[in-house]
């Protein structure tokens, strides 16, 4: 599979980001970890945050997703203000993450995984006590999800048994089945061999057109081919913003971080 590179354009002028952030800032003590941090992610666009390693990529992204609390700044969520609310809170009002290390239930198939994901949105996510067989009714649009990211032709094995770039892909399918307005993907690419990296990017691609979408991630290739809008980050405050042909030819990005495409 070969990436096409997307084309350089921008978000339609006056659109409103699905998720924005303003004046984002966070300290730890006396470290000035992230410094007024402006970022917009739109519907059906790919949002790339990218920078050398410390410039604050994680802090921000657990700022957008509320594991951390900002120290001063306002998030929004379409028209809503989700500064003070808790992950849980936002995660009903359609935002979704995925983390850097595989969260599946290993002993469990690939479609009772999704199943259980498909819990919540169904009404059955504080109904612990029913059997997982009760679960029968979710699964046509499981394997919906599954068929999406490629995966219904192992529906039944095992997610354990998976390797490391078909877990991610059910992750995925996890996140996708939360429906989610917005998604965050932590590093989807991180410790994957080139056949998966294509892959995944290209399964990212086209779950972006139906949600808006914002990753860390330091590959830059991949980065170069589907990130429609790039941020990048230096030591906690923005460098630069714009498309990738924008950013790379920055000489300030180029002294950072462009020369050094395995550097997070």
């Amino acid at each position: 599979m070969t990436l096409a590179t997307v084309p350089a354009q921008h978000a339609p002028a006056g659109s409103r980001a699905a998720l924005s952030a303003r004046g984002l800032s966070k300290s730890f003590g006396n470290f000035q970890a992230v410094n007024d941090v402006d970022i917009d992610v739109h519907h059906g666009r790919i949002h790339a945050l990218i920078g050398p390693n410390g410039a604050g990529k994680s802090t921000v992204f657990n700022l957008l997703t509320k594991f951390l609390q900002p120290t001063a700044g306002k998030i929004m969520l379409g028209e809503t203000d989700i500064t003070r609310m808790d992950p849980a809170h936002i995660a009903r009002l359609g935002v979704a993450r995925s983390f850097q290390i595989s969260a599946t239930f290993g002993d469990m198939s690939l479609v009772d995984n999704v199943c259980v994901a498909l819990q919540r949105p169904n009404g059955l996510a504080v109904q612990f006590w029913r059997p997982l067989g009760s679960l029968s009714r979710l699964r046509p649009r499981a394997m919906e999800l599954l068929g999406r990211v490629g995966l219904a032709d192992m529906a039944a094995r095992r997610a354990a048994d998976l390797s490391y770039g078909r877990k991610r892909a059910l992750e995925i399918a996890t996140t996708l089945a939360l429906d989610p307005k917005v998604l965050l993907l932590d590093e989807p690419l991180a410790g994957m061999g080139q056949e998966d990296v294509e892959t995944m990017a290209g399964l990212i691609a086209d779950v972006a057109r139906d949600c808006a979408l914002l990753m860390v991630e330091h590959n830059i290739k991949v980065v170069a081919d589907i990130g429609h809008d790039i941020t990048v980050l230096q030591r906690g405050e923005i460098l630069t913003q714009g498309s990738y042909a924008e950013v790379s030819a920055d000489p300030r990005v180029r002294e950072a971080y462009m020369g050094a495409e395995d550097d997070d």
